[in-house]
């Protein structure tokens, strides 16, 4: 994880809450940590959100509001007044943009480009099952397009020239992610069946993705990654190395 994606992590991060339950957030906590700018950082935007929260905590209804809201309610009811439902509608009105404000404040961006590169490299390390064990490419799409997710991909040059081991089905907030297998050729951990992972989404499930060009590279938690964007999907290889390195199978 790298500066700007913990920032993007520690914007919706709440002190005090269960929020550093996430890994994620622990990652990005232990990154500010070690890191003095960070640090500043996550200071200064602890200060303008507890400033920004304190102003809301200081507008208080006016004496009597809630019982002046139920007699109004009555009275629309009994007279089916329009003047008094108005009234009622305006009030509705104020609750749901105070409501959706706390949930903008609170919930983290579900589409957001360093987020889905951290998940998908949690599930690279830790968190999949192989769902078809083959090193044939046409099973593998066959099996894809059965499960709804994403199968006519298309692999670099380099990529093609890797040991493919197989295929299984992720998820991205409902939508299906493919994720191809290969081996290097190196000598794997213990209990590891690949190093070299690719993830492919529809592009309309993550609207933050990079534009069509050259891959975007990145270093993410153990794992060296390269992102781009062809057509309607949107690729993340991941391996464990070095940039050089990652970049021959692209």
């Amino acid at each position: 994880m790298n500066r700007d994606e913990a920032k993007k992590i520690l914007q919706r991060y709440r002190p005090g809450t269960t929020d550093g339950d996430d890994p994620l957030v622990a990652e990005a906590l232990a990154l500010a940590s070690r890191d003095a700018e960070l640090s500043r950082w996550q200071a200064e935007e602890h200060a303008r959100q507890e400033a920004l929260r304190n102003k809301f905590r200081q507008i208080a209804p006016p004496p009597g509001l809630l019982e002046q809201i139920i007699s109004e309610h009555a009275a629309a009811v009994r007279m089916k007044s329009r003047r008094h439902s108005f009234a009622l509608a305006v009030t509705c009105v104020l609750l749901a943009c105070v409501g959706l404000f706390w949930w903008w404040q609170t919930t983290p961006p579900t589409n957001d480009l360093a987020i889905y590169r951290s998940r998908m490299v949690r599930v690279a390390l830790t968190g999949y099952a192989m769902d078809l064990t083959t090193n044939s490419l046409p099973p593998v799409r066959t099996f894809l397009a059965q499960r709804q997710a994403p199968a006519d991909y298309e692999l670099p040059v380099g990529l093609q020239k890797a040991a493919l081991i197989g295929c299984a089905v992720e998820k991205w907030h409902g939508a299906n992610v493919s994720l191809v297998c290969f081996r290097t050729g190196k000598r794997l951990p213990p209990g590891a069946s690949s190093d070299l992972w690719l993830f492919v989404v529809d592009r309309r499930s993550l609207p933050q993705a990079p534009p069509p060009g050259a891959p975007e590279l990145a270093n993410v938690n153990r794992l060296i990654t390269a992102t781009w964007t062809v057509g309607d999907k949107v690729y993340l290889l991941c391996m464990i190395g070095d940039r050089t390195a990652l970049r021959a199978y692209l």
